[in-house]
């Protein structure tokens, strides 16, 4: 009798552990435990607060039921600069990061390939170029800076910000800015601001609005919402809203710190990511409208508004832009990146953008594209 009440206690002991593990994730529990050193982008910026700090420190810990966590920190508290980071993830000072591609293009400049200044004025096009010119990405992080790709985002789109010192002034064209200095941040937007007959002026995001006060900068080149949590609605007076990029973000994870991982954790990770990369995409497209929002006359959710000026651009402002786009932009980017790197853009962004096949075999040399 009490080898038989024994047997039935010990299979319901059984069947209540099978339950119970069947509640936990599959995935959880065949990850590793490990704890990530992670570097972010600017900690007041939503792509920060809303979605690469909760990455690390919500969504891959619920996800591997508290076996990954991470100490994760944006540029802004560190002190780094964008233009740091990826040789820091080279050298394995940390395992994860959040970079932009014009900010590690130095090493590569296929990385500019998918954020060349005014070639893509569509948000919807620039996500499917960003599809197809992934591998390209992928193995350059991976040969330049010894890192894995875990997923690319962008940020609002990229336009002008000018203190022209009198909010009287409606019309403006982009040959106005002929002789002035706008605040870059990446070779492909020199080329594009030279192309204004205009002079680049290289400064980091954070000395912009000083820099704007004092005349150091005329103009100013940044997203749209990022323009306003900067505060740059204080210092300048119109926003011309002319799309000059994304500003591709990608997260990637030191190699060594990859190949320690177990096939399962690396599946969590990069399913994860596929989620929080497809959450940015969305969000940002929502982001942008409300940047341009808050910095002119509202509605803004997030404050006063800035009171710009917005300046749409005319006819004869779009046909300047991408002639600027193919015949300076295009054209100094291909001479950089070399006949092979060109082969590859044409290969992947040149069809999304509409490069003939005729045209792809010049493109090297003349940048011709159909617009």
């Amino acid at each position: 009798m009490r080898a038989t009440q024994l047997l039935k206690s010990t299979v319901f002991a059984m069947g209540a552990l099978s339950a119970f593990a069947m509640t936990v994730p599959q995935a959880a529990a065949e990850v590793q435990k490990h704890h990530f050193e992670v570097v972010g982008t600017w900690g007041f910026l939503e792509n920060w607060k809303q979605f690469e700090k909760k990455f690390w420190t919500e969504q891959l810990p619920k996800a591997s039921g508290g076996k990954l966590t991470a100490n994760a920190k944006p540029y802004t508290e560190l002190g780094l600069k964008g233009y740091e980071v990826m040789a820091g993830l080279k050298k394995g000072a940390y395992d994860g990061v959040h970079a932009l591609t014009s900010y590690s293009a130095k090493a590569s400049p296929a990385l500019e390939g998918i954020d060349l200044a005014g070639v893509i004025q569509d948000f919807g096009v620039y996500h499917k170029a960003v599809d197809a010119y992934r591998p390209v990405i992928a193995r350059e992080i991976a040969d330049k800076y010894n890192a894995h790709l875990i997923n690319i985002y962008p940020f609002p789109s990229q336009q002008l910000w000018c203190n022209l010192k009198d909010k009287s002034i409606k019309n403006v064209s982009l040959k106005d800015l002929a002789g002035m200095k706008i605040r870059t941040y990446s070779r492909t937007l020199g080329d594009f601001i030279e192309g204004l007959n205009a002079s680049a002026v290289t400064i980091a995001f954070a000395e912009v609005v000083p820099a704007l006060q004092k005349g150091v900068a005329d103009c100013g080149i940044t997203g749209t919402m990022p323009a306003y949590n900067a505060k740059w609605w204080q210092v300048v007076t119109h926003n011309i809203r002319v799309r000059v990029g994304y500003a591709a973000t990608f997260t990637a994870m030191n190699m060594d710190t990859w190949k320690d991982l177990n096939s399962d954790t690396k599946d969590l990770i990069m399913s994860e990511g596929k989620k929080m990369e497809a959450g940015l995409w969305k969000f940002e497209q929502t982001l942008d409208q409300a940047g341009m929002d808050c910095n002119a006359s509202g509605p803004c959710a997030k404050g006063e508004p800035g009171g710009m000026i917005p300046i749409i651009p005319s006819a004869e402002d779009n046909a300047m832009l991408k002639d600027i786009a193919k015949n300076v932009v295009l054209k100094r980017w291909a001479s950089r990146c070399g006949e092979a790197c060109v082969a590859e853009w044409n290969a992947t962004i040149g069809k999304v953008i509409g490069v003939t096949r005729s045209e792809e075999r010049r493109v090297g040399k003349e940048c011709r594209s159909r617009w």
